[in-house]
């Protein structure tokens, strides 16, 4: 019997409204922070993984349904699949093969006016990390999340993010009280 693939998520994938992937629960993926990030592959800055031995991050592993990892390559198509069994601290016993998406460095540069970060995609991410790790969790994003000096455009109103969703009153407030915290710039739309 082969061992049953997960995958860790640490951005839009820790918000499951996202996906239906079978099994998810919370973990955390030791010796990588999140950072923002841009390639010429896409439009606008995203989250990737950058190896950091001095850190922890909070996320989610799911199971890969038949080791058929072509659906989350194509939703994670910008990234490479990285092998990381070893450095997630979970409790699923049979999760024995885990990867994480990471853009190989070299790959990504730091986001700029012409590649900001989506605030519908922040907002998803966030949703995510306050249903799964609570206000504190949101709190330990932030932390361990570089990039924060990169514009953020406020797109809510005509979302940009093909898998955003609503966010309460209270959820919008913490996804800026946040932001106020790190010192985020958020532009509007033309």
């Amino acid at each position: 019997m082969s061992p049953a693939p997960y995958f860790f998520g640490y951005g839009s994938l820790v918000n499951t409204a996202t996906h239906d992937f079978p099994d998810p629960q919370t973990a955390r993926l030791s010796g990588w922070r999140r950072a923002w990030r841009h390639t010429d592959l896409r439009p606008v800055a995203f989250l990737t993984a950058v190896a950091d031995p001095t850190c922890e991050i909070d996320g989610m592993i799911a199971h890969v349904p038949g080791n058929d990892w072509a659906a989350l390559d194509a939703r994670e198509w910008a990234y490479e699949r990285v092998p990381v069994s070893q450095s997630v601290i979970h409790t699923r016993s049979e999760a024995t093969e885990i990867a994480v998406y990471a853009v190989p460095e070299g790959r990504h540069r730091h986001p700029s006016n012409d590649y900001p970060i989506l605030l519908s995609y922040l907002d998803v991410v966030i949703q995510g990390y306050l249903r799964h790790f609570g206000r504190e969790g949101v709190t330990r994003f932030f932390d361990t999340t570089d990039g924060w000096g990169a514009p953020i455009l406020d797109d809510r109103d005509e979302p940009r993010y093909p898998r955003h969703q609503r966010l309460s009153p209270e959820e919008h407030a913490l996804v800026f009280e946040e932001l106020a915290r790190v010192g985020a710039r958020v532009l509007r739309p033309d």
